[in-house]
């Protein structure tokens, strides 16, 4: 049996019927639809391989909301026993060595790809967590039924991005969609033009790292929070921009209402889920940059399930946890929400008949030099208010270079936090 519940509310919907159960474990997870539909499907595959475990499920919010919730949770000892959470830089920031337990001896620990495992590891080599999704990139959707009609090309320069987002806007359809109700969607452009940053800058990261670099002062790294600016400068924006959420903006883009929208590719899940007949209009290219080549997707290593170590259940935690690293969960998964992206655990494979979107973005991940990952994964430093300052970029409250000086400000408090040399 699953339970689910919002933790707005606390109320608990009881989503299969069954019998008493023995051992009931807490699961928390984010907000997002297909987080919910995924979790559902797993425990429940579970809980039938499994008489007497049940499951109930309880959703955080999303953003910095949810960091807050997770961090107090682990904080007060009040975690669940198991929890949907970031990879990289946010979760070295939950101290894991102290709140989780290690999984270095599950027996298909082999499974996980090691370039998951180096993002859900402390210093000492141990490693914390199994993936939840897909590997994703962090690009532009757009409507592909747009782009037939006004004739327009997948844009390799952001000048060119400019000018198809123009077109639409002039056919009367929203040139660019932002939803800044779901405060978290804001940062696509400054996080997923990291490719590009790293193509102007290959040092960025460890410069950053050491505070020898600033988004401030590197001309490459502030384009993000130009764009974001440019866009609603520009008139692009849909007239909702500051109410409409993630769900909203999703729908926009399959549905015709506007031709781009900036997004992780974990979203496809909500298409498939919500509006499956809308899939095949979806398409994704990768932020472009200044110039055509390189032209590559920043690209992330997508949520990862813990064991807190407060679980007062951790035999059959981490049990749960160590079949998620199994071809039959990732199936699981496929079946629940579609393919989003490839998997990270051994001996998974992605059907023959995945969405356009996804086909859309296999060729960066197959092409060598075609992706690189996003600065959270070769950083620790991200500071907790991106959000809400590239919210005040794309609303016209701020400006790109006002923004990028307070982030760099809002950084400072985490690294010293975390004891990096050169920050005290």
């Amino acid at each position: 049996m699953t339970n689910l519940r919002i933790l707005a509310t606390a109320s608990t919907i009881a989503l299969l019927a069954g019998g008493a159960s023995s051992q009931t474990l807490s699961v928390l997870i984010d907000e997002a639809p297909e987080s919910a539909a995924m979790m559902e499907a797993l425990t429940a595959a579970y809980s039938a391989a499994n008489d007497g475990v049940s499951f109930d499920i309880e959703i955080r919010p999303g953003g910095g909301a949810g960091d807050n919730v997770v961090k107090t949770r682990l904080a007060t000892q009040e975690m669940a026993d198991i929890f949907g959470y970031n990879t990289g830089s946010l979760f070295q920031a939950l101290n894991p060595t102290n709140t989780l337990l290690p999984l270095n001896d599950i027996p298909n620990a082999g499974n996980v790809l090691d370039s998951f495992k180096t993002v859900v590891s402390d210093a000492d080599g141990n490693f914390y967590g199994v993936p939840f999704r897909a590997a994703m990139g962090g690009g532009i959707f757009y409507n592909r039924a747009i782009y037939d009609e006004l004739g327009l090309s997948v844009p390799l320069t952001w000048d060119d991005f400019i000018a198809n987002a123009q077109a639409a806007q002039e056919a009367g359809y929203t040139g660019v969609i932002q939803t800044y109700g779901s405060t978290w969607t804001s940062q696509l452009f400054v996080l997923g033009d990291f490719f590009n940053v790293l193509a102007a800058e290959p040092d960025f990261a460890e410069r950053y790292t050491a505070n020898d670099a600033k988004y401030a002062t590197s001309p490459a790294a502030m384009r993000g929070f130009e764009m974001a600016q440019q866009v609603h400068d520009l008139g692009l924006l849909n007239r909702d921009f500051g109410a409409a959420t993630f769900e909203d903006g999703m729908e926009m883009v399959a549905t015709g209402e506007g031709a781009h929208y900036p997004m992780l590719t974990f979203a496809i899940g909500q298409v498939a889920t919500n509006l499956p007949d809308d899939l095949p209009n979806l398409g994704f290219f990768a932020i472009p940059g200044t110039e055509a080549e390189p032209n590559g997707l920043t690209t992330w290593m997508l949520d990862a399930v813990y064991v807190a170590a407060t679980t007062q259940h951790p035999e059959i935690a981490t049990d749960f946890v160590n079949w998620l690293a199994t071809p039959e969960a990732c199936d699981i998964i496929t079946e629940a929400v579609g393919v989003t992206g490839p998997y990270l655990v051994s001996g998974c494979e992605l059907p023959d008949d995945i969405p356009q979107a996804v086909a859309d973005m296999m060729p960066y991940f197959e092409t060598e030099g075609g992706t690189a990952p996003a600065l959270e994964f070769l950083s620790p430093v991200k500071g907790p208010n991106l959000e809400h300052f590239l919210v005040e970029v794309g609303t016209g409250i701020r400006s790109a270079a006002d923004a990028a000086a307070l982030y760099d400000q809002d950084v400072e408090k985490q690294a010293q936090q975390l004891g990096l040399p050169g920050w005290n």
